[in-house]
């Protein structure tokens, strides 16, 4: 694993031990004698995440109301648009992560990327000071902003679905949902039914993440995306 790649593809360099400690999942942890993971930086870099978001599109959206700001955040710092600017900068390649996750397809997962992104965003921090971290936000996420609209609909998409289904005359949207593993690392897999059929599936680490995840790709296919 070479960190200097990844140093490159983020254009900041980071104390190796730093970046290393931000790309170490739980799952490692846990195998590795409960040796320190990447939660701390997570919950450090979605708190800088979220601050220089919320000042950008505060002085960008300035026609926007107060209302219509927080849902333009919300869809910004969403796990499923972190999770594309992870993989964009391919962050799974990079992950560390215990045997049972790894065979269990967790390089891709969407919550377990977006994480990865902020703790790395933590660790920018830390290394570099504010200037540096809000660089990574202007390269990375920032971009995301091109298309607002999109962005509010994807803040709320079950009642953007519900919505769109209904202006059709169809039925309002049921959600089946499921889940598997231990009670502290459960993955829920959701599916988004209309009329009986089957319209979109999603997965998330809690009910709720899984099935806005159905409702997302239910939308993406109605828009032929």
């Amino acid at each position: 694993m070479n960190l200097n790649v990844l140093c490159t593809r983020l254009g900041v360099e980071i104390e190796p031990q730093l970046l290393e400690l931000a790309l170490t999942h739980r799952s490692y942890s846990y195998e590795h004698g409960n040796a320190p993971n990447n939660e701390r930086l997570e919950f450090l870099g979605d708190s800088v995440l979220g601050f220089v978001v919320t000042a950008h599109i505060h002085d960008l959206l300035v026609e926007l109301p107060e209302g219509e700001l927080t849902k333009v955040k919300n869809a910004v710092v969403s796990a499923r648009a972190l999770a594309g600017v992870a993989s964009d900068l391919g962050l799974g390649e990079f992950l560390r992560l215990g045997k049972g996750e790894d065979q269990t397809g967790g390089r891709t997962k969407l919550n377990l990327l977006a994480d990865t992104f902020e703790a790395i965003l933590g660790a920018v921090y830390v290394s570099k000071g504010l200037d540096e971290a809000r660089g990574l936000v202007e390269r990375f996420v920032f971009p995301l902003l091109q298309d607002t609209d999109a962005l509010r609909e994807n803040s709320d998409p079950k009642t953007t679905l519900q919505e769109k289904v209904q202006e059709q005359g169809k039925s309002a949207p049921t959600y089946e949902t499921s889940f598997e593993g231990p009670d502290h690392d459960r993955d829920f897999h959701a599916k988004v039914l209309v009329d009986g059929e089957v319209i979109g599936e999603g997965i998330g680490k809690s009910r709720k993440g899984a099935e806005t995840e159905a409702a997302i790709n239910a939308l993406a296919k109605m828009h032929g995306k």
